[in-house]
Formats: C-alpha cells, structure tokens, sequence
C-alpha cells in the first residue's frame, strides 16, 4: 500500500469484513477496488474508505446487514445491472444511467471533477477550453452528459486514474480528468508529482449507491439506505464521518 493513504487508514479507516458463512444473508454491494479515499480494496481484499464505511451503517440503521465485493468500476456497475449485486457504490447519475439504477434521492457525497495537467499551465479551465484537446479519461467511469457528448473534445481512454497521470507526463494527453480529491492523492503519491497541478475544473458531482433493478426490492433498498442516510445526517455523524476523509493532502 503507498505511503499517502496510510494516513486514512490511521485516521479510522475501516474494513470491511469478506463474506462468511454467518453474513452470507446480507446484502451484497459492489464497491469500486481503486478510488481512494472513497474506496479501495484493502491488503486482506476488504472494501475500504468512506463509501463502504458510509453504506455499512446507514444499512445497520435500518437493520439490514451488508457485506462487500472489491472490483473495477466497470464490474461494480455491471453486478448490480445484471442483479448479481444489490447496488454499486459510487455512481455519478448521467443521462444515460439514469433510467438503469434506483437512485436515492440524496447523494453520499460531492466531489469536484477537475482539470489537470503540466504544472507550467495556465490555470482557471473550464471544459471551453478542452475543445481540440486531448483529454485523458478512465474507462468506463461516469463523466457529466455535455462533456462526453461533446465532438470537440479529443478523449483518450486509459484503464485507471495513475494510468492517466503517465500518459500527462509523457505528453501523450494535453490534459486528464480526475476527481479533485482522488486525483490529489495519486500525484502526491507519484515522484514526479511536482510537474503535475490542477488546472481547472468540469463541475460539483453527486455520487450515489446505485440500486439494481433487476433486484425485487431494490426501490425498497434504495429508500431504506435513503432513511438511513438521513438519520446519519440529524445526529452529525454523517458530518463527522466526511471530515476524517475529505481533508485534502497538504500542500494541495
């Protein structure tokens, strides 16, 4: 494990216990395995970070047990599609997931999409100034509609966020797109972090656990988790909990 998420583990991150015979009636969710602080499979393979964390006692609220599966974005998404899954921790609602999930009317969390590139930047981007760019993405991630949508901006596709960050420093990408606090974390966690900076950002997104529908009561879960959320919120331990994960980096 690197050296900068040790911090957060200290800081009270917890795992998530694996599947055993005793929870084996719990609820299955998939969390994405590299998305730190959010989420991120431990060294034992347990669901790790705010997400999990979060969703574990809004369910204990409503007396639903949970237990999780760490895997890509990709696979989380498409568990809980197929109903293999509950529901897939942590989505971005777009124009076209919309209609494929359950969604809780509140989200978890907001986090900024920024905008990063070459420390010799110019700073103050917005997505304007992406047009005839090439512009670095995560496969299968979800990006606002009007961005991906967008015919001007040239998007190259890598397979995770520090994959992003080697294509930006071998000049293969004129920017990439990364979660504000996410992305911190990577570059600080990169020697060569000092050549790499935000330069802008694309918008404030909500992300959710996505409900399956091809789950009978999967509407049902998503206003369970909704009530617990709530709970959570009125009594200050949901404020409590965002504070130990979203304290940036210093320096950052």
């Amino acid at each position: 494990m690197q050296a900068w998420f040790r911090r957060f583990l200290c800081a009270g991150l917890l795992a998530v216990a694996a599947p055993t015979a005793a929870s084996a009636a719990a609820l299955l969710i998939a969390v994405e395995d590299d998305w730190p602080p959010y989420s991120v499979r431990g060294a034992d393979g347990a669901a790790q970070g705010l997400a999990p964390q979060l969703a574990r006692e809004a369910f204990r609220r409503q007396g639903v047990a949970v237990r999780f599966v760490s895997v890509p974005f990709a696979r989380c998404l498409m568990l809980a599609r197929v109903g293999r899954a509950a529901g897939c921790l942590s989505a971005t609602i777009t124009d076209d997931n919309r209609s494929q999930f359950w969604w809780h009317p509140t989200p978890m969390f907001t986090e900024e999409l920024a905008i990063f590139a070459y420390a010799s930047s110019k700073t103050g981007l917005g997505m304007r100034d992406l047009a005839k760019r090439r512009v670095g993405i995560t496969q299968d991630y979800t990006y606002p509609s009007a961005f991906m949508n967008d015919p001007n901006i040239i998007k190259s596709v890598a397979n995770s966020d520090d994959d992003l960050i080697r294509m930006l420093l071998a000049r293969r990408v004129d920017y990439v797109l990364m979660n504000t606090l996410p992305g911190q974390l990577r570059i600080r966690g990169n020697p060569s972090a000092g050549r790499v900076r935000k330069v802008g950002r694309i918008s404030q997104d909500g992300f959710w656990l996505a409900f399956s529908k091809a789950k009978p009561k999967g509407k049902e879960r998503a206003e369970q988790f909704e009530a617990g959320l709530r709970s959570m919120r009125r009594d200050g331990s949901y404020a409590r909990l965002l504070k130990t994960f979203q304290t940036p980096p210093a320096g950052k």
